[in-house]
């Protein structure tokens, strides 16, 4: 007995597993952190494209020559071997970035980072060009059109040429600014410094042109370890949600109290996610894509102005002191709790010794290594010798006249001259011969015995180094 069977034809369904992300157009809001965030804009660019143009007793105050391996900082000349200097300032900027965190949330982000600064001279361009939020949107949606290609036209123009002059200024910092301007102007620059403006004006243009919030949302790791840094005593951005529902438009509103519920403060014009340059709705609480302008609270504000309720219906505050009804104050003593003052006396004690080890810096540098062909040998008159290499480095940009004495063991004295000259910024060797009296060599056990080097400057008293060694006495 056979029967039969119906086959059913399972046609494979087709789905993207990535949804495209929507076009975010921020619109233009003005307000006190508005005021901040573009003084924050212009103290940092205005040092990002002047300094590489500040000159400092005649070279550039701020210079990173690789090619030489000189760092100059103002008055200050870096070499490789100050890699310690480095290190130091960036666990200073970790723990700085702690302390802010812990404190009042992503303070950075909003005001300082540079891909915020970028984003806002970007979309300022893009504002005078294509016009606010609803122009732009109405712009992308119509057909391509003379005015549409003149308009792109004026915006991609302004910002390739803010991308490349940012790319021109960053090559600045490593090769002497003046130079490279000169170098442009006669169509000479060489092949690396080429590529470097290009790729950093690449950069910018693709990050803060195209890129924008998804970079701090997607990109940037900051986002995501920020939740293990702040807690419910951080000054974050928060909608106040008991203040604020039931929200919705003044007529519905009206509604909410003829059934005897009193209507929020918020009217759902959802200004606040128009502004907001990643996207998000703050009302939903606070997301990792918030990357703290404070954009929201500007706004809001305005609206309350308008409908005549108080300020802070979004604002800074804490978890909670929202939910417990805080004052500023309150809150404020509560946010420096233990974890935040521990952070900021770190921090402190770091910055104080990090510029405390800067100014007490030697003008000189100073090793010596000890012949290892020879430890020692007996010369004219039963003295001993020992041979050694001294390694000198000019740290500072100023001729130095040196005398190089050495002390440890009676009767030690030098065989060659200990006078040098040494060039500004300038690495130099010198050997000499250290020899001991006969008697006092009888007088001593074979083996090694500890001696020093002392550096001074001709003519004066003033220790610039010193460096350890051993004189070694034969067997």
């Amino acid at each position: 007995m056979s029967s039969a069977h119906k086959v059913i034809a399972i046609e494979p369904v087709k789905t993207s597993l990535y949804v495209a992300e929507a076009k975010v157009y921020p619109r233009a809001v003005s307000g006190r952190f508005a005021r901040w965030r573009w003084i924050m804009v212009a103290l940092t660019q205005a040092f990002f494209y002047g300094m590489p143009w500040l000159q400092w007793q005649g070279r550039q105050a701020l210079l990173f020559d690789i090619d030489a391996g000189r760092f100059y900082v103002l008055g200050l000349v870096l070499y490789p071997q100050d890699f310690i200097y480095l290190a130091a300032l960036l666990v200073i900027s970790a723990l700085a970035l702690f302390f802010f965190t812990a404190l009042a949330g992503r303070l950075w982000c909003g005001y300082a980072c540079p891909q915020t600064v970028y984003t806002e001279m970007f979309m300022w361009l893009e504002r005078h060009t294509e016009g606010d939020r609803q122009a732009r949107m109405k712009l992308d949606r119509a057909p391509w059109s003379a005015e549409k290609l003149l308009r792109k036209s004026a915006k991609h123009g302004s910002w390739v040429a803010l991308a490349l002059l940012t790319g021109f200024s960053f090559v600045g910092y490593f090769t002497p600014i003046r130079q490279l301007a000169a170098s442009l102007a006669m169509l000479s620059l060489t092949g690396w410094e080429s590529f470097w403006v290009l790729f950093y004006a690449g950069a910018t243009y693709g990050n803060a042109g195209w890129l924008r919030e998804q970079m701090c949302k997607y990109i940037c790791p900051y986002a995501r370890f920020q939740s293990a840094l702040i807690d419910a005593d951080s000054l974050i951005i928060s909608y106040d949600q008991q203040r604020g529902e039931p929200r919705g438009s003044r007529a519905r509103q009206a509604e909410f109290a003829a059934q005897g519920q009193p209507p929020g403060d918020c009217v759902d014009c959802t200004l606040c996610v128009q502004v907001c340059p990643t996207g998000i709705d703050i009302r939903k609480g606070l997301q990792n894509e918030c990357i703290g302008c404070a954009a929201c609270i500007d706004v809001c504000d305005q609206v309350m102005d308008k409908i005549g309720a108080p300020r802070g219906l979004i604002r800074y505050a804490t978890e909670n002191g929202i939910k417990q009804h805080w004052s500023a104050r309150q809150m404020l003593a509560r946010a420096l709790r233990p974890r935040v003052l521990i952070y900021g006396t770190v921090l402190l004690a770091l910055c104080i010794g990090f510029a405390t080890s800067l100014w007490q810096r030697s003008e000189v540098q100073f090793d010596v290594l000890k012949d290892r062909n020879t430890l020692a040998r007996l010369v004219e008159g039963g003295e001993v010798e020992n041979v050694y290499r001294l390694q000198l480095m000019n740290r500072s940009e100023r001729r130095l006249q040196l005398q190089i004495e050495v002390d440890g063991l009676e009767g030690l004295h030098r065989a060659t001259s200990t006078e040098l000259r040494l060039e500004p910024a300038a690495i130099q060797a010198q050997v000499i011969q250290l020899r001991l009296d006969a008697a006092a060599a009888t007088q001593l056990t074979p083996g090694a015995h500890p001696i020093r080097f002392l550096v001074r400057e001709a003519g004066s008293s003033t220790l610039l180094a010193e460096s350890r060694a051993s004189f070694y006495l034969p067997r």
